[in-house]
């Protein structure tokens, strides 16, 4: 996508923030395959601009979430509760720059972040942060969080691409080289792009000729569609299509022991998957009465 890249305009980073911070917003993301988003970026509208720093238009990440070891946060999002949230650092790898992220469901399905500056140095432990997250999600009416025991869980790296849509003040983010790193298992996707676009109420130029082209926003979350991928013991409900289309179960895993393949686990409600604890149960619901 280098080419198509080098002919856009740039904008800097501290323009693009004023222009489109959007920290409230509607996320839609669409799972395309890497020529297909290639095709894309000659179809984008006049005025597009490319985040540009320093000369660079690629930029790797590296993201680090946090749950409990009963995996609360996963599972409020794959039993699909209003009340759900997410935990991360996150490491821009070009600058060391390093941020603690909350984010939380808004209002009619928007999503809202939070973040904290934080010491590279401590991007994979949460103490320094821990009364900032703990805030968030009182705000927020999620309950018992300063009871939890947040730990590590899963760490995605990428290359982000994001460009900025003057029409609508909308940003669109392109990820290629996809990984998860789950303990002793990673799990790559090389040929497979995420297409993001972060908008206020109204859909912008790229969702419309995504649509055109019968392309439709997948139900894909780094984290939770990547943990269900590499536990396929996991409840995967919102992510089933989404794990079937474009995660197949022959994925190369670094663990040799990294489990079944999906189809041959039972399906999530059998007698042989294992229940909600008691005590994650009380939580989870203790967060849905509120």
């Amino acid at each position: 996508m280098g080419a198509a890249l080098e002919e856009l305009r740039p904008i800097g980073l501290e323009e693009l923030i004023a222009c489109a911070s959007l920290q409230t917003r509607v996320d839609r993301k669409y799972v395309l395959p890497a020529d297909v988003a290639e095709e894309l970026l000659g179809r984008l509208p006049s005025g597009t601009r490319v985040l540009d720093i320093d000369g660079d238009r690629s930029f790797a990440y590296r993201s680090l979430y946090f749950d409990t070891p009963e995996l609360t946060s996963y599972l409020l999002t794959a039993h699909r509760r209003r009340r759900r949230f997410k935990i991360r650092t996150r490491l821009y790898e070009q600058s060391g720059d390093c941020w603690l992220e909350v984010k939380v469901r808004g209002n009619r399905g928007s999503t809202v972040k939070q973040r904290l500056p934080y010491e590279p140095r401590d991007w994979n432990t949460l103490g320094p942060g821990r009364d900032f997250v703990d805030e968030i999600l009182a705000e927020n009416r999620i309950a018992g969080s300063p009871l939890f025991d947040y730990v590590p869980t899963l760490t995605t790296r990428y290359h982000r691409t994001t460009l900025h849509l003057p029409d609508t003040n909308s940003r669109v983010t392109i990820d290629t080289g996809l990984t998860w790193v789950d303990g002793d298992r990673e799990m790559c996707l090389p040929d497979t792009v995420i297409v993001e676009t972060k908008t206020g109420s109204t859909a912008s130029h790229v969702d419309r000729l995504l649509w055109r082209s019968r392309y439709r926003p997948s139900r894909i979350s780094k984290y939770a569609t990547g943990l269900a991928a590499l536990r396929p013991h996991l409840p995967d409900g919102p992510w089933r299509r989404t794990l079937r289309r474009h995660f197949p179960p022959d994925l190369p895993r670094t663990a040799p022991d990294a489990g079944p393949r999906r189809a041959e686990v039972p399906v999530t409600g059998s007698p042989d998957v294992a229940p909600v604890c008691p005590p994650l149960q009380e939580r989870l619901d203790a967060v849905m009465s509120r």
